[in-house]
């Protein structure tokens, strides 16, 4: 191949050198996007814009840069006709392009209804699981989206109104772990390029593709910012928000990530710097995974009180948490540590109702007629299954590695590490969570997750099996 680093040789007169566009997307993945060795490129296509554009960018580049590519396009199943017409068009355009095609699907709704999170971030939870489940049957080295430079600064809007420091308000970056398998890269090779630079390209080569009417829904907040907000601060304000605010998201984010290394590193040195001599800034950082490794949220306030002072803070629960002066954080508990439970624990579902002790609490279960619903009344914190899916016993164990759980609304089986660094479940807390197999050794349940798919209420459940776990003690850790 001609030239090097971003430098176009002549093969790329044409159509690079024409379409500023594809000339920019060259760029961006040569230097933010292609680490040595990868090759395969699984493409996520919604039929929008942007992923069409994305697609067919990289496509062209495919050649040159010694590419294979494949399309993975997920359906949530939220807008019906419309939905399957996206599906159905990306298919042919993958067709089109003689590209191997992977398509998943999943009851977002009926998901997001049964772990109580919003649609979109239930949405977002499992398009990623799907995107890695088919990253990983493909053997692709990475996975390609198409956020652009409008999506980087809607979210920067949307952190900044949350209240977060410097990682979150960094926002996307060209390159990042996926959140349901960290082995899986994800890469962004549109992420300087904005929304009206992607239409543009797409209109000049009559390239067709999908509008999605749900972006135009102002009840959905991040609608809200992209067609009223931002356009306010554009035409009152500063011409070149959108500009401003991914300027701004990049340095805090390479200046988070320098805090977060610098972090790390004094954590694990030998001989270290007192940590009262630290900067601020990595105090917080340390404290922040201290607490992430206890298995707490390390919110501002309690970050600043841990900073502040070694005396012990409560934090509910009957757990309090005391910084040594030496930067660690230790956990003091004002009741004893539950006694320990068995390992693994069989449940026989006879009768109506029961009551399994488990140490640090208590497994319940009522079985009742189901009455033709596919969906039961329960309080929060129990879990609905088809009795009749299950079978007459469940066995109680806590994970294991290799563990594989498909949760309602996931079209394939994922492996439950990849699904608790998705739900950011901290590592100190995974191994105290009690699962439910099934006699067959399918999981019918995790602890904090919805129900397995495979043991859904359907309409010809007969009998409703009720599963809920009371904790008298946080887990131990």
């Amino acid at each position: 191949m001609a030239g090097s680093g971003v430098e176009l040789g002549f093969q790329f007169l044409y159509p690079f050198a024409v379409n500023p566009v594809l000339h920019r997307i060259l760029e961006n993945w040569r230097l933010h996007c292609r680490p040595p060795g990868f090759h395969r490129v699984l493409v996520a296509v919604s039929g929008g814009v942007d992923s069409v554009v994305l697609l067919r960018s990289l496509a062209l580049l495919a050649a040159d840069e010694g590419l294979e590519l494949a399309v993975a396009h997920f359906n949530h199943r939220l807008r019906g006709r419309e939905a399957d017409a996206d599906q159905t068009f990306v298919n042919r355009l993958a067709g089109e392009l003689g590209l191997p095609f992977f398509e998943g699907c999943a009851e977002v709704r009926s998901a997001s209804a049964a772990t109580r999170e919003s649609l979109e971030m239930t949405g977002r939870r499992l398009r990623h699981a799907y995107l890695a489940t088919a990253a990983q049957e493909w053997k692709a080295d990475c996975i390609a989206l198409a956020h652009h430079a409008d999506d980087q600064a809607e979210l920067f809007l949307i952190r900044l109104f949350r209240g977060a420091g410097g990682t979150g308000l960094g926002g996307m970056r060209w390159s990042s772990p996926s959140p349901s398998d960290p082995r899986i890269p994800l890469v962004r090779p549109l992420l300087n390029l904005s929304k009206a630079e992607l239409k543009t390209w797409a209109r000049s080569e009559a390239c067709p593709f999908r509008e999605d009417k749900s972006n135009r829904d102002r009840s959905i907040p991040r609608n809200r910012i992209r067609h009223e907000l931002l356009p306010l601060l554009e035409a009152e304000y500063q011409p070149g928000i959108r500009s401003v605010l991914n300027r701004t998201a990049e340095l805090l984010g390479d200046e988070a990530a320098f805090v977060d290394e610098t972090a790390r590193r004094w954590r694990t040195a030998r001989r270290r710097t007192p940590f009262h001599r630290l900067h601020p800034a990595v105090q917080r950082a340390v404290l922040r995974v201290e607490l992430w490794e206890l298995g707490h949220v390390g919110g501002f306030d309690l970050v600043e009180q841990l900073r502040s002072r070694t005396t012990q803070i409560s934090i509910g629960r009957g757990i309090a948490v005391c910084r040594e002066a030496a930067g660690g954080i230790r956990e003091v508990r004002s009741q004893p540590r539950p006694q320990t439970v068995a390992t693994r624990i069989q449940v026989d579902l006879k009768g109506s109702s029961g009551t399994v002790p488990l140490g640090d609490g208590a497994l319940t279960w009522t079985i009742q007629a189901s009455r033709g619903r596919t969906t039961a009344r329960s309080p929060a914190g129990t879990e609905c299954f088809d009795l009749g899916s299950v079978g007459k016993s469940i066995v109680l164990r806590h994970w294991r590695s290799g563990d594989r759980f498909q949760p309602l609304g996931l079209s394939n089986p994922a492996r439950l590490q990849n699904l608790f660094v998705n739900r950011k479940v901290p590592a100190a807390l995974r191994r105290h969570l009690w699962v439910a197999e099934a006699e067959s050794g399918e999981l019918v349940w995790v602890e904090r997750m919805p129900p397995g798919e495979t043991f859904k209420l359907r309409p010809a459940t007969r009998r409703v099996l009720k599963l809920s776990i009371v904790r008298t003690a946080a887990p131990a850790v």
